[in-house]
């Protein structure tokens, strides 16, 4: 197993953001949190990440025990995160951001095979490679943010709400950048709002209410799921 959840328990303040959590993530798939918005499902991948400590519980990523790593470490291991909300740095350039997500690497002739892949996946970010962040569109942006955590070449790459705010064409051109990520051999954590779109990108989801797990199981089974069709689908 690539990544493992155990009875993970995350608090801010006293009050308890995620309570007694458990998740795998095989190494290969695709897999899904969904629930509504306060149920957790950023505090969980903040906490794989490094950036929400544990009060209970552990996290291992490849065998090894990862939960109180710092950030830049767990990055180095070989997990990115896109942070819901893009988060580029507004006033550097295209460019300049993407190198940003390789400051750890030392191979410097795999990156640039690698910035050339992001570009390939991304040939709007190439023709603005000079631009300023900030002159991106949302769209643009989140291609950048996607982009930038691919130059880390990372095992696994967690995406967090990555269609928020963008128009019914550019989530669908979302999707396909994550079947891409997907067949090009990077395993996904994906967090998305939009359920209908999650189940059908993912092999296997989880659900997040209320900061616990409510329900698990392959995507296409919870897809028919009558309590996540009816909270969830709008069905």
């Amino acid at each position: 197993m690539l990544l493992e959840v155990r009875n993970a328990t995350v608090h801010y303040y006293k009050v308890a953001a995620l309570r007694d959590v458990s998740m795998d993530v095989p190494d290969g798939a695709v897999v899904t949190i969904i629930g509504a918005n306060g149920a957790g499902k950023s505090t969980l991948l903040r906490a794989v990440s490094g950036l929400e400590p544990l009060s209970e519980g552990e996290i291992r990523f490849d065998g090894r025990r990862i939960d109180g790593t710092p950030p830049e470490k767990v990055v180095a291991l070989g997990i990115a995160q896109v942070p819901e909300g893009r988060r580029v740095f507004p006033d550097l350039t295209v460019q300049e951001n993407l190198n940003t997500g390789a400051w750890l690497r030392r191979d410097k002739t795999q990156v640039g095979r690698d910035l050339d892949g992001v570009f390939t996946h991304f040939p709007r970010l190439k023709e603005r490679r000079r631009q300023w962040a900030r002159t991106l569109s949302g769209g643009e942006q989140q291609m950048l943010a996607i982009g930038r955590a691919l130059m880390s070449n990372p095992r696994l790459l967690l995406l967090d709400e990555p269609t928020i705010g963008l128009s019914p064409v550019l989530v669908q051109e979302m999707a396909r950048i994550v079947r891409e990520i997907h067949e090009r051999g990077v395993p996904v954590v994906l967090v998305e709002q939009n359920a209908a779109l999650a189940l059908r990108l993912a092999d296997y989801a989880y659900v997040l209410e209320t900061g616990s797990m409510a329900l698990h199981g392959p995507a296409s089974e919870l897809h028919e799921n009558a309590h996540v069709r009816r909270a969830y689908l709008g069905a």
